[in-house]
């Protein structure tokens, strides 16, 4: 069974995934490094072949990790919102939906410039409310766990998340 970590940019997915995999020896997989590692920079990506393909190329990752077994998978902020994604995801895997506030995630991402939804924007806040308000009750609704992160370390996180899935550390 895999721990599957989903939420939004600036949620410390990419962070959790990696404690969890230290404290349980697990192997970790962040889709976004995989695709960049495979493709180049995700900005790249999104600005010369489109989302859509990026979203495409997030899906074929999604159907390799799902071959294998005891991984944490740290997903692209979108990565979820496609049911074909999160279906894959769910037949060996469960999905823990790491949410913030918005003032934790803007802290975290105001002055990220790799950010492709919120690059040359000029408008990082209310961009980051809209995505918000949309895409957090499509995590809610695929996640299997929840795991509110404002105020608390990574380690506190990963702890947590073991805790949920049966697997104390």
């Amino acid at each position: 069974m895999n721990i599957v970590l989903c939420g939004m940019m600036g949620v410390g997915k990419t962070s959790v995934g990696i404690q969890i995999a230290k404290l349980t020896g697990r192997r970790w997989f962040d889709t976004d490094v995989v695709i960049s590692d495979r493709h180049g920079k995700i900005s790249d990506i999104f600005e010369y072949y489109g989302e859509a393909h990026f979203r495409a190329l997030e899906t074929d990752v999604v159907r390799e990790l799902i071959k294998l077994d005891g991984l944490v998978i740290s997903t692209g902020g979108g990565l979820v919102l496609q049911p074909e994604n999160s279906e894959m995801l769910k037949q060996n895997g469960v999905i823990v939906f790491l949410r913030a506030g918005f003032e934790t995630l803007i802290s975290r991402v105001r002055a990220d410039e790799s950010r492709p939804l919120l690059k040359d924007t000029g408008r990082t806040a209310e961009t980051l409310g809209q995505l918000l308000s949309v895409r957090t009750p499509i995590y809610e609704h695929v996640a299997d766990r929840i795991v509110d992160t404002d105020g608390k370390t990574v380690e506190e996180v990963a702890r947590e998340i073991l805790a949920l899935c049966g697997e104390e550390k």
